[in-house]
Formats: C-alpha cells, structure tokens, sequence
C-alpha cells in the first residue's frame, strides 16, 4: 500500500488518485488506529435549548459550535408559542432540532396541539432582514399560490424583544418528512411526488417581480432608497443571503477592498447591477496581504485574484449582452432548498405533499441562477453510499485490489437496474413539467453551463482558489466563439499563464479528489461536519488516514511539506 501512495505523492493524475485513496479509505489498519478523545466538551444534553448539540466539525470545530450558540428566554418563548394556540396554557415538552443556520424547537402543547419555534443562528444573515426576508417570503407564498407553507402564528425580527432573540413560531406542518418516506414509496409514487414538486417549482417561478434581491414586508427595517415598492404591503430590497454580509464566523471575509456595503444599498432593477454585486462579493474577500507562505500555490496570491476577478468583470460585462443570457435573466423566486428533508407529504398516501418548509434565504435571482438546482428527489441514493459503510477487504488482502472488492452481485442487478428506471422517470417527469410550464428555466437548464460558470464562481473565487476560477475563465475564452458570443473574449491567457495554471489545477484536483472521497469515507460533508453520533469514530478515522498519507509520503522521500498542504480536512 505504501509503496502505491508514494506514486499519488509525486502527485498521482486523478484517476489514480481516486484508486488510491479509495484503497486507504478501505484498509483495516486505518479504521483500528486508536486515537485518544477527550470527551468531557461535548457530553451536553442534546436537548440543550440554547447550544448547538448535532454535530461536530473536523477543524475549527469550538468556533463553528459558538457561531451557533443562541442565549435567549426560553421558558419566554415558550410563554408566547402557548398564547398563539386556543386552548393551550403550557409547553409539555419539546424536540430540538438544529441546521447550518437555525434552531427549531417543536413545542408540544397541553391541548394536544404541536407548533413550531425557529430561532436563527448569527451567522444565518444580516439581523432584522434575514428574519422579515423569510416571514415576508412565506406570507407572500401563500396568499398569491397554492403551495403549501407552514401558517406563521408569531414572530420578531428584533433581537432587544423580551425572548431575547429574534425568532418564527409557526403551525407544524401535517404529515412527515419525505426523507422517511421515500425508501419505502412505489416507483409510481416517486413520480407522482416529483410531479408535484415540479409544478410548485412552477408557480414559484411564474411570478413576476421588478427587480433583484430580497422579498420584505413594506414597513421592514430598510433604507427607502434600498427598496421597492411591491404588491400590497410588500417591497423587494437588498439581498439577504449570507454571501453579501459579513455574518460568517468561520472564515476572514470582507476586507473592503470593494465597498461593498455600498454596492447593497444601490437596487438592482437590471441585471448590469447585479453583476456589479457578485463581483464586489468577490472583490471584498479578498485580503490586503497575501497568505501564508505556507499556503498551496493554487490557492493563488492577492495580485492573482485581483486580476482574474478584474478579468471576470469584463467577461460579465460581454456575456449579458449575449441574446441567449438575456432570455434567461428575468428575476425569479425559487426556494433555496427544495429537498426530501424540507417537504411533507400525507403518511397514508406520500405523494401527497402537506408542507414545504425552511424558506430561509429565498430570493429573487436572475432566472439563470437557478440552472442546476435539481431537487434530491431526482437523484440516485446509492451515489452517495459512504465508503467506509461498503465491503472491506480482510487484513491479508493487498491495499491495491480494495476498490475491486466492492462487486455486484447477481441478486444486485435486477434492483440497481430498476433503481436506474425509477431515477431516469423521476428526472424526466422534472424536466417535462418544467419544459411545459416554465419554459425561461427549462432553457437555462438546457444552455450550456459554460457560459454560466463565471456568475457562479466569482464571488467564491478567495474562497474556492485562483486555480479554480482561472479554469472556468480558461475554458469560456477557448470556446468563446464555439458559444457564438459576440466578439472576443476579453480574457486571454498568455502561453506563460495557461503552464503555470496546468501545474496548479494539476493539485487542485488532487485536493478536491481527497476532498470528496474524505467526505464519503468519514459521512462527513463539505464543511468537515459530522453528526454527533459518528463523532469519535470519524475523528479516529480521519486520524488515521492522515498518517497514512504522512508515511507513505516520508518513506516515499516525497515533500513532506507540499503534499500535507493538500489534505483538505484540516488535522483535528
């Protein structure tokens, strides 16, 4: 096994990687390494009303925990959710249930009944808006369709009210979770359910609005000159979502190398303005100095993301002129998350949806955003099998022949083929619906995604690497005319720039190879979360592969330094 890691060290090409990796991720020694834990800091009660209990992060793990710690009232709010429900006079117990963003508390009452307490995390959005954006949302939602959202019976978006916090209590959606249900459904129910979501994602995009940015009530906390009037009792002002604010704990952000508290007060009636925005995001990550020496070249200095993000501006700039964006940049409101977790549906017949939920974030983006949000309903759940849950091979076996050990079997085979069908049914019945009532996002999901990359990544780039943003721009420039867009590309590449960028993608894809195969082999997700239950083991064998990698890469006399830099999961 070592002498096979000493060749991803050197680094390995990607497919390799992916093999190699797989066989460590598998191997005995790396899930029997012991690891000592501390454990008296996380034994809480998982009920805890006001610390975050679920889970856990591989780095940075106290910080990120604390970002979502919330002090507040509780027997407070359990007082004002008893006076929004007839007949109730005291909270019997409760549920504890908690996201990247918010805390919900399901209240069940002494009349029987069960309502909902939502409370936001600091870093869920600029205060006031992130809550009145959602409360307004939902109103909005349900006086003018016939989606399904939960009732709101209270709630503030002033943090100095008596609770202490701003917070959402609403009636609990009938039913249960979709994400239960969907193992055990039809195939014909799968594509009765999926039908239905299609056509709410329908009526979300067939409404029509002014302007880019955030739904609010008419009276929110807004500058006049930030908003617009809209419907009755109803405004569209700045956008609310966390990639515009300086709300995140977690990483250094907004360095003002764009004033781009400035840039949220302008509207954003057109979609020339609305570009500005996405590239002051990006400008603003970006620090005055450069990192660490210590950092990986891809990652890419100051100078390097000024550049591309200068470059990205002006190749902005010639795309919306290009007929084929502005027939897909109309603004448009969808849900942020449409996914099994956030839909109910009827326990006796689940294709019938009762409630969608969690419309935190929702906001108005040109048509085009909405590209590749596909709901989960439309996916294969097999794909996403961790790789430590699968067949691991014995103790004598060579590292080499681990990914070879996961076989289908005969008795496999009818279920993953009808598994396939159930799947191909479900996304064409997505794309038929869409085609036949939404026809501006069936074609934005139809265009080719090339020309969309640079709206995507732009305001990302810091974050994401130079590397990363210089390979969409690298690939929209060399098929420029092919996507007969007009003129030419106003980023081109110097022979010089493209070597050098071969030679950083080259360990960006290694990292992002690690990245997702640490992701499945630890059940771990993209922010090195875990759920709290797989906490120890998840640690110990994130541990373990670790040093691993480290003595393949010594015995292997490979740079030690450079090939560390690119595990992603930071060492806990």
């Amino acid at each position: 096994m070592l002498g096979r890691l000493r060749q991803f060290c050197q680094p390995a090409p990607a497919s390799q990687a992916t093999r190699l990796v797989l066989a460590a991720a598998t191997s005995r020694r790396a899930l029997h390494t012991s690891l000592c834990v501390e454990t008296e800091e996380y034994l809480q009660d998982p009920n805890d009303p006001y610390l975050y209990t679920t889970g856990r992060w591989l780095n940075r793990d106290k910080l990120r925990r604390e970002a979502r710690s919330v002090k507040f009232d509780f027997p407070a709010l359990c007082k004002k959710a008893v006076t929004t429900c007839s007949g109730a006079t005291k909270v019997i117990r409760y549920e504890k249930k908690e996201g990247g963003f918010n805390r919900v508390l399901i209240l069940y009452l002494d009349n029987g009944e069960r309502v909902v307490a939502r409370v936001p995390f600091r870093i869920a959005g600029p205060r006031r808006l992130t809550t009145n954006s959602e409360v307004a949302t939902m109103t909005y939602i349900r006086s003018v369709t016939k989606i399904p959202v939960p009732k709101i019976l209270d709630w503030s978006d002033d943090g100095n009210n008596p609770i202490g916090t701003e917070y959402i209590i609403m009636e609990h959606v009938p039913g249960v979770q979709l994400h239960d249900k969907w193992p055990s459904m039809t195939p014909r129910q799968h594509m009765l359910c999926v039908q239905k979501v299609a056509s709410m994602v329908t009526e979300m995009v067939k409404l029509p609005f002014p302007a880019y940015g955030s739904l609010y009530f008419a009276d929110a906390p807004i500058d006049p000159k930030t908003k617009i009037e809209f419907a009755e009792g109803f405004c569209i002002g700045p956008h609310c979502g966390t990639q515009y604010w300086d709300c995140n704990a977690e990483e250094a952000r907004f360095y003002k190398e764009r004033p781009l508290t400035e840039g949220l007060i302008r509207l954003w009636t057109g979609l020339q303005t609305y570009c500005s925005g996405l590239t002051d995001a990006g400008f603003s990550r970006i620090p005055k100095t450069d990192p660490p020496v210590d950092e990986l070249p891809y990652r890419g200095s100051v100078q390097e993301h000024l550049h591309l993000l200068n470059m990205s501006q002006k190749v902005i700039r010639e795309l919306i002129k290009a007929p084929i964006i502005q027939q897909v940049a109309s603004p448009a409101l969808l849900h942020p998350d449409i996914h099994k977790r956030n839909i109910y549906v009827s326990e006796e017949d689940p294709s019938c949806v009762t409630g969608l939920i969690d419309w935190q974030s929702t906001s108005i983006e040109p048509t085009f955003v909405y590209a590749n949000e596909t709901p989960d309903l439309t996916e294969d759940p097999a794909a996403n099998v961790p790789i430590l849950k699968r067949s691991l091979p014995s103790a004598e076996d060579d590292a080499s022949n681990a990914a070879e050990t996961v076989v289908e079997s005969p008795e496999e085979e009818p279920a993953r083929k009808g598994r396939e069908k159930d799947v191909w049914i479900c996304r064409q019945t997505f794309e038929v619906v869409l085609k036949g009532s939404v026809p501006k996002l069936h074609d934005a999901r139809a265009i080719d995604q090339t020309l969309l990359s640079s709206f995507r990544y732009c305001d990302t780039a810091w974050r994401d690497s130079a590397a990363a943003l210089r390979q969409e721009l690298i690939e929209l420039s060399q098929r420029w005319a092919e996507l007969e867009l007009p003129g030419s590309c106003p980023y081109q590449p110097t022979i010089e720039e493209l070597a050098e960028h071969a030679k950083q993608y080259e360990d960006f894809e290694i990292a992002q190879q690690l990245k997702i195969l640490l992701k499945r082999s630890l059940n771990a997700d993209s922010d090195r979360w875990v759920h709290a239950e797989n906490w120890e083991t998840a640690k110990t064998d994130h541990k373990a592969l670790l040093d691993l990698w480290m003595e393949s890469i010594k015995e292997s006399g490979g740079s030690e330094g450079h090939t560390r830099k690119l595990w992603p999961f930071i060492e806990v």
